[in-house]
């Protein structure tokens, strides 16, 4: 553990139908007693930039919807566009909002958060575990039919639509690619481990890389 900083934060990247992300996350963050952000860190980045709530949740909408980034990169450096400029409410900002807020909290508390490309905003940082899950096609459609009841055809056009924009957002905000294990400290297989043991491989290799358990919540 950094000694200059006793916080840690765990950043969850995963594929749409693994079942891990939200499941786990929270486990984690119960288990540690910390915070767990996802939609959440939207209302954060809102109340530090003064730009309204929904304008963060919209764009998150929108892209999803056009896949919009594509075509283009505009990797994140840790700068915030002023209000003055034209570009204040871009999606580049919007982006380089929350990053900022997750890497100030990593200075206040720790956190679970799952999504945001965290493992990349973050990777300068002391304690932060990058987690990457994933399951074999397969399983991921299956697990959507069940989840939402829907036809086999249905599942694999919404996973594959998702896994595009997370893949196209990744890869806009950070010049990377989302699916290289380089990216990851632990990249975990959900249908052969289980959401449970996947959640307690996490917590062993935070025990041994940082010495914390979730019992004491402080290093050994």
């Amino acid at each position: 553990m950094n000694k200059q900083n006793h916080f840690f934060a765990i950043a969850i990247t995963r594929t749409c139908g693994s079942g891990g992300g939200s499941y786990i996350g929270k486990k984690l963050a119960a288990d540690y007693g910390i915070d767990y952000y996802d939609r959440k860190l939207l209302r954060l980045a809102a109340e530090d930039s003064g730009i309204n709530e929904t304008i963060f949740a919209q764009a998150d909408e929108n892209t999803k919807k056009t896949l919009l980034y594509g075509a283009f990169k505009r990797v994140y450096n840790g700068e915030i566009i002023p209000p003055e400029s034209g570009n204040f409410l871009s999606d580049q900002n919007l982006f380089n909002y929350q990053a900022k807020v997750l890497k100030e909290l990593l200075t206040q508390e720790s956190y679970v958060c799952v999504g945001r490309a965290a493992d990349f905003v973050l990777k300068g940082e002391p304690n932060v575990v990058s987690v990457y899950l994933d399951a074999p096609y397969e399983f991921r459609i299956k697990r959507e039919m069940e989840r939402q009841g829907i036809e086999e055809g249905e599942a694999q056009r919404y996973i594959d639509q998702l896994d595009r924009y997370r893949n196209a957002y990744y890869l806009y905000h950070t010049g990377r690619q989302w699916k290289n294990p380089r990216n990851y400290d632990l990249c975990l297989d959900t249908e052969s481990l289980g959401l449970d043991n996947c959640a307690e491989l996490i917590k062993e290799y935070i025990r041994m890389k940082f010495g914390i358990c979730p019992e004491k919540k402080e290093r050994l």
